[in-house]
């Protein structure tokens, strides 16, 4: 394998998926019909998308002897020895350089954001991720910023776009959810080697994750019901219609449900989405639905 798909692989495009909701703002700002804010949002989900495999690259190189005794995590190109640590930090950086400049080609309030989620990725990686309960809290906030972000790539061209804190919240515990259920996975399947792999790990138990998971999943049906009815929404688009939304993410997560306790598939959620075809079939109806109600 050569250094650079070496590279590629450190950036986990498999993952990139995440990024899509740089396409909150666009979808809820009712702009898909605009040209301009939907190739503005594809050039945000690109940049971020990038900023992503470039915080993997750094994670991996501070988690290296971690990895290396983990099941699964040892065939990561850094911990296997096929991409050496001082390439791996060169190519990481000049990266990060192509994504900073880049950023600031979309906007001082883009680059602004895209600058405080790999500030915030910087402390995960540091802290965060060490503590129980705060380390699912602090992967919740990256999607929070980059729904954000979803935004203010909008600003230069829309002043007025913004999205709805609900949502936000929505956004929130749902990923709480996704993450809490990867935490059950991992502690269930590394068993007595969990705080060589994950040090974190020590801090959980069963019964505490499933109640976690159940907490989550609750407050975020709760989020989405809220924001479909909030005054603000309906001012917004006009109708209270989107309240026929809710089923199908009730739907999606009863499913992703199933799958994580059913079928023990809760330890990567990205690729969950990329191979359930229910959770496929679900996630249609609800953009076809929800386009339907607001319309472009």
């Amino acid at each position: 394998m050569s250094v650079w798909s070496a590279f590629l692989r450190s950036l986990r495009p498999r993952q990139w998926s995440k990024n899509l909701l740089l396409f909150a703002g666009v979808i809820f700002a009712r702009e898909l019909g605009d040209v301009t804010h939907v190739v503005r949002a594809v050039l945000g989900a690109l940049v971020f998308c990038l900023g992503s495999g470039v915080i993997y690259v750094f994670n991996d190189i501070a988690d290296v002897e971690l990895d290396r005794v983990h099941p699964t995590k040892r065939f990561r190109p850094i911990a296997a020895g096929q991409l050496p640590v001082y390439r791996a930090v060169r190519m990481g950086g000049g990266l990060l350089v192509f994504c900073l400049v880049a950023a600031a080609l979309l906007g001082w309030p883009f680059l602004s954001g895209l600058v405080f989620f790999f500030l915030w990725n910087m402390l995960y990686t540091r802290w965060l991720k060490r503590v129980p309960i705060v380390d699912v809290t602090g992967i919740g906030m990256s999607f929070v910023i980059r729904a954000t972000a979803g935004v203010l790539v909008l600003l230069p061209v829309s002043p007025d776009v913004r999205i709805s804190p609900w949502l936000l919240l929505c956004t929130f515990f749902l990923s709480l959810f996704l993450g809490f259920c990867k935490r059950r996975d991992e502690y269930l399947k590394v068993g007595d080697g969990r705080g060589m792999t994950r040090p974190v790990l020590r801090g959980y138990t069963e019964p505490m994750l499933n109640a976690l998971i159940g907490i989550s999943f609750g407050l975020t049906m709760m989020m989405y019901g809220l924001y479909t009815v909030w005054p603000d929404t309906v001012e917004q688009f006009g109708t209270r219609n989107l309240t026929f939304t809710i089923p199908f993410v009730l739907a999606g997560m009863g499913r992703y449900l199933y799958l994580v306790y059913e079928e023990d598939r809760g330890g990567r959620p990205h690729e969950i989405l990329l191979n359930d075809l229910v959770l496929q079939l679900v996630l249609v109806g609800w953009i076809a639905t929800a386009i339907a109600i607001i319309g472009t």
